[in-house]
């Protein structure tokens, strides 16, 4: 899901392209004037002006050098080799605790708020392998910290949508997936949260692509949208973009199982993992014993 079309958001690569643009024109060249003096083909030119390829430092300077740009392109792509999109993740964390409403689409694994422990240290040894206990544990205390806030409060709303990969994917073993759906399953039947599973049965949806968070809050700001991805997150408070994210969060609401159905499916995948669990530390107690008939 993209925050804005292109059409209205343009990148900054395409905002240097169109710079390139104009003074390729200005100087009367064409694309494949421009390749051939840069020992680059014209289909180039025409990815770096659309900003489907990203402009090189090297490529920038040979540039300004052909289109007499004073150091324009060598100076941009300097500035933005300095900068990192940024991880909004703190950011979003402390609006979460902020938040009179909290809906979420979680796609993959169990969102930080409703996570046990045992399930957080899971989710973080598995991206981090290699990691000390201390580092893990250091990490593990956010999070934790963050899910207190359903513990005797009746604030924030939280409405969440499980993808039924999140019941399926085993993290950290049958023991620890039966303790954190479990967990979830009495949220639910105490009516501190509301918690729906999106089926594979339902097919495709607007989030297919990604987990989708919406912040309401209580003190007139606008509401906050908060997508996840790989190592990153952003934060989205466009009023446009929130319409679709919100509607997008209805459909996907209305294609799941209603909330007592998803409990009953939940609470029954918890016990699916005790039995797996009890069989992994015991996996056929009767080939332990002697038959009676030997002697």
């Amino acid at each position: 899901m993209q925050p804005k079309p292109l059409d209205t958001a343009p990148s900054v690569h395409a905002l240097i392209g169109a710079e390139l643009r104009y003074h390729r024109e200005k100087k009367g060249l064409s694309q494949g004037e421009v390749g051939k003096s840069l020992f680059l083909t014209g289909a180039f030119i025409g990815m770096l002006e659309s900003g489907t390829r990203k402009m090189r430092t090297e490529i920038a300077i040979k540039l300004d050098e052909l289109l007499d740009t004073g150091g324009f392109f060598f100076r941009i792509c300097t500035a933005l080799q300095n900068l990192r999109r940024p991880d909004q993740s703190i950011e979003a964390a402390r609006a979460e605790q902020s938040a009179k409403r909290i809906q979420e689409y979680a796609p993959q694994y169990i969102p930080g708020i409703l996570q046990t422990e045992a399930y957080t240290q899971a989710v973080l040894h598995s991206g981090l392998p290699a990691a000390a206990e201390e580092v893990i544990k250091d990490l593990c205390a956010p999070v934790l910290e963050r899910a207190k806030m359903l513990q005797g409060s009746t604030e924030p709303t939280v409405w969440t949508v499980l993808d039924e990969a999140v019941l399926q994917r085993m993290i950290g073993g049958p023991a620890v997936m039966a303790e954190a759906l479990r967990y979830i399953a009495t949220l639910g039947r105490r009516r501190r949260i509301i918690v729906q599973v999106l089926p594979f049965a339902a097919g495709g949806h607007p989030a297919i692509d990604g987990a989708l968070k919406l912040m309401a809050f209580s003190d007139g700001a606008p509401t906050l949208a908060y997508l996840k991805c790989f190592a990153s997150g952003l934060l989205v408070d466009d009023p446009e973009t929130l319409v679709q994210y919100e509607f997008a969060f209805s459909l996907i609401a209305a294609s799941a199982l209603s909330p007592p159905d998803s409990l009953d499916l939940i609470e029954s995948m918890a016990e699916s993992y005790d039995l797996k669990s009890r069989r992994t530390h015991n996996p056929n107690p009767t080939l332990l014993r002697k038959p009676e008939n030997i002697e």
